[in-house]
């Protein structure tokens, strides 16, 4: 195939124990998927249906690489969150069936331009501006689940300049993994290479140049950034 400008390269993850990458295709990130992230962010857990947003692919920061401060922005937060990664889609999947589509999972960060993504709220407006900047979602290495079996419970923690800010259980999750992939698949057509971002519990909060962040998720590992 000949094109009139150079393609762009195909953002990827590494894969624990392989040489091949995982090709990204999409980013669904589910909002307010823990009760206490939901209270502190002002909102009531038990009234709301799931939703979702997207970052795009090209918004990933691979492991090794700073998070560059963003621009137009004064209070840029952190997220840790357990990525989920597709092996398959389709739509309209059954909850029984989702966990089928799942080849791996991940460490992700969704970094948030806090105060833009404030002022997009209150005007009505989409959050792309707050959540899909440049190098908003940082994210390690993938580990397949043939290697770990199915995530439903576990340990989920980050660490900013050593000591503990966010802290919780994945079986904390209002929408759990396979209800996440069933309802998307209803919505979107779900493929190989989509990564869903799966929540984040309580404790969010701004981060300055020089910090470092440490996320862990039981039985996936570890990952680490600087801000710079």
């Amino acid at each position: 195939m000949e094109y009139v400008i150079p393609a762009p390269p195909v953002t990827s993850l590494r894969v624990v124990g392989s040489d091949a990458q995982f090709p990204v295709r999409r980013i669904y990130c589910i909002g307010r998927n823990y009760a206490e992230h939901a209270i502190e962010m002002g909102h009531d857990p038990n009234k709301e249906p799931p939703f979702f947003f997207q970052k795009n692919p090209d918004n990933i920061l691979p492991e090794g690489k700073p998070f560059p401060y963003p621009a137009k922005s004064e209070d840029v937060h952190f997220e840790v969150e357990l990525v989920v990664a597709l092996k398959t889609g389709g739509s309209n999947i059954p909850v029984e069936r989702a966990m089928d589509c799942v080849y791996g999972y991940g460490i992700g960060l969704d970094m948030t331009r806090r105060d833009l993504q404030g002022e997009a709220k209150k005007l009505g407006r989409p959050w792309e501006i707050g959540k899909a900047f440049e190098h908003s979602a940082p994210c390690g290495p993938l580990t397949p689940a043939d290697k770990v079996g199915r995530i439903e419970d576990g340990s989920i923690t980050l660490e900013v300049n050593g000591q503990l800010r966010q802290k919780g259980d994945i079986n904390q999750m209002i929408w759990k993994i396979p209800e996440m992939i069933s309802y998307l698949s209803d919505y979107f057509v779900l493929a190989p290479g989509d990564l869903i971002m799966s929540g984040t519990p309580s404790g969010v909060g701004a981060v300055k140049k020089g910090d470092r962040l440490v996320a862990r998720v039981d039985r996936v590992g570890e990952f680490a950034v600087t801000v710079e």
